[in-house]
Parts: C-alpha cells; structure tokens; sequence
C-alpha cells in the first residue's frame, strides 16, 4: 500500500512541476474565447436525436440521423416473416424498431442474404446510421 501511495504522489508531483509557474487556470466563469478571436472548430461528434417512432412501428429514414420524411410500417399492415421490399427507388439509412419483435434490415429489395443484411431487436432499437442502403426487412414472430 505504501509503496502504491509513493507512487501515486510522486507521479502527481512530477506533473506539478511540468507546469511553469507563471501559468494560472483560467476562472471557470470567463469565456472559452473573447469576442472577435479566432477559435479553431474541432470535429468532435454532435449528439444525434432519436428519430421520432410510435410504440409498435418500423420506422425507416432516408438519410443517416434520422434526416428526411421516415416511412414508417406496423404490424397489421406486414405479413410477419415475409419480405417486405421499400418503394421503387428508395432506400433507409437510419431506423428505429419499435414493432416488439426482431426486424432484419437487408441491403437486397429481395432480402437476399447474399448482400449485406442485419437483425435490429424490437424492444426500441434505433440505429441512426445503418451500415448499408436498406432496401428491405423482415419483422420476425420472435
């Protein structure tokens, strides 16, 4: 225990003393930057939002991030482990599964399993960047 606590002060000393000593932390209450100044912008990831998707829906968006007009599908509209192709020429690149049932998202409009294809649970799944262009799904009995 000594020898770890040793450790751990001596370790914390030495970056005490990497500092110089005319250098003071900046009061938490003044400005990340004064106005007018030049700040470089960062490429730190922004929070995405959850796509809206009602209880018991398939939610499908055209673009990652939950970005465009979603098509949304229920269970009493799909015949359950049947493929289920999107409309001629579209695709999704984001989703939300919340049908209470597995629901595989192909790459294939014919839910090929020779293409890219994946299984998103179904107790509130979203994805807001799917791997692929899904063009296809299958909503699962379990």
């Amino acid at each position: 225990m000594y020898t770890k606590m040793t450790l751990a002060v001596g370790t914390a000393l030495t970056a005490l003393l990497a500092i110089p000593a005319h250098a003071t932390p900046a009061p938490a209450s003044l400005p990340l930057s004064a106005p007018g100044a030049s700040v470089p912008r960062t490429s730190a990831p922004r929070a995405t939002t959850l796509g809206a998707c009602g209880p018991g829906q398939l939610c499908l968006w055209p673009k990652a991030d939950f970005k465009g007009r979603p098509q949304t599908y229920e269970l009493s509209s799909v015949d359950i482990e049947s493929c289920v192709a999107l409309p001629g020429g579209t695709s999704a690149q984001a989703l939300a599964n919340r049908t209470g049932r597995p629901v595989t998202a192909y790459q294939s409009a014919a839910c090929a399993e020779t293409g890219e294809f994946e299984t998103y649970p179904g107790r509130g799944t979203w994805a807001p960047q799917t791997p692929y262009q899904v063009r296809a799904f299958k909503i699962w009995e379990r």
